[in-house]
């Protein structure tokens, strides 16, 4: 459903200095049919930029891409007419009804009106939104306006469809209840999911593969389970008493494959190839040296770690700091 090789985007700065920024650096993109493929990566890494210019909103500087069939530079239209696009923002009028939103999208994808009301009604029959049909947008909460924008990128039945952003916003239960929608797009529909997410829970849980993409260049792609393996080891936190935290990290520090050791107060943290096997043989030790535990943690790699692993920066801490600025 989508192929890219080499796609780049250069732009001019403003202002008196000029200059040109490379916001992405040659990337290359396979997206089979039936996917749900999450794109992730901080602000600045490339990513909005890509997703603009794999949707037509923006024009490569370099590069050839094919999407849904048609290759995105000679037909635009075609590839417009063969994908859904559900931007951040939404872009539905807030006095309008429901169901009126949902004809003018079809008619403006030159579908009849009788036509599109049909759709309509089928889409909100599965998007939880039947019985919504004649009140006004404003009236929606978040989760529902959230499928409504969904539906619209819908409407004229496309194969692939890219989500931006889904959830943002939205509490958990609606971000819950969404993911249910959307995981019921592919299997019950096979429609080919393209999401763009900084919830690193929503990426683990909803993705077939991950692309993940810093300094506009792609520098991972695979499973979850198989891109969290690349992490060393598992992350184990011990709570001893603070006199005893020193000659805990001792015993620590010499189990087999221990890095990363550090102490704070009472707390020893380190990292091991398999803290399940790495904590009996360090109860025993702690236990022959008299030193008592409070706690003990084990945590497996998430998807942070793997950031943290590949590009230096915790996605989540980069995505805050996006955020708050």
């Amino acid at each position: 459903m989508i192929t890219a090789r080499g796609l780049e985007r250069r732009f001019r700065r403003k202002g008196r200095t000029g200059g040109e920024v490379h916001a992405v650096r040659g990337v290359d993109l396979d997206v089979a049919a039936g996917e749900l493929v999450g794109f992730l990566g901080p602000n600045g890494a490339g990513k909005t930029t890509t997703l603009r210019m794999l949707t037509t909103l923006l024009k490569p500087t370099a590069g050839t891409a094919t999407v849904g069939g048609c290759d995105l530079l000679s037909d635009p239209l075609g590839v417009r007419r063969r994908i859904g696009y559900v931007a951040q923002g939404g872009g539905t009028a807030p006095e309008r009804k429901v169901a009126d939103e949902l004809v003018l999208q079809g008619q403006l994808y030159r579908m009849s009106r009788a036509d599109a009301v049909a759709r309509g009604v089928e889409l909100a029959g599965q998007l939880d939104l039947a019985g919504l049909e004649q009140r006004p947008v404003k009236t929606l909460s978040g989760g529902q306006r959230r499928r409504l924008d969904i539906a619209l990128g819908l409407i004229h039945s496309p194969g692939l469809v890219f989500l931006d952003e889904p959830s943002t916003g939205l509490d958990p239960q609606s971000r819950a209840n969404l993911w249910d929608h959307i995981r019921r797009l592919r299997a019950g529909q096979g429609i080919t999911v393209f999401l763009t997410t900084h919830y690193l829970d929503e990426a683990d849980a909803l993705s077939d593969r991950l692309i993940v993409i810093d300094g506009g260049r792609i520098v991972a792609e695979g499973t979850p389970d198989a891109l969290k393996a690349r992490v060393n080891g598992d992350r184990v936190e011990v709570g001893v008493d603070p006199g005893q935290a020193t000659d805990a990290a001792g015993i620590a520090e010499r189990l087999p494959g221990a890095r990363e050791l550090s102490v704070e107060g009472g707390q020893v943290r380190f990292r091991v190839p398999r803290g399940d096997v790495a904590l009996p043989e360090l109860l025993r030790a702690l236990d022959a040296d008299g030193i008592a535990m409070r706690s003990v943690q084990v945590h497996r790699p998430t998807l942070d770690d793997v950031f943290l692993t590949l590009t230096g920066r915790s996605l989540r801490k980069a995505e805050e700091a996006g955020h708050a600025a």
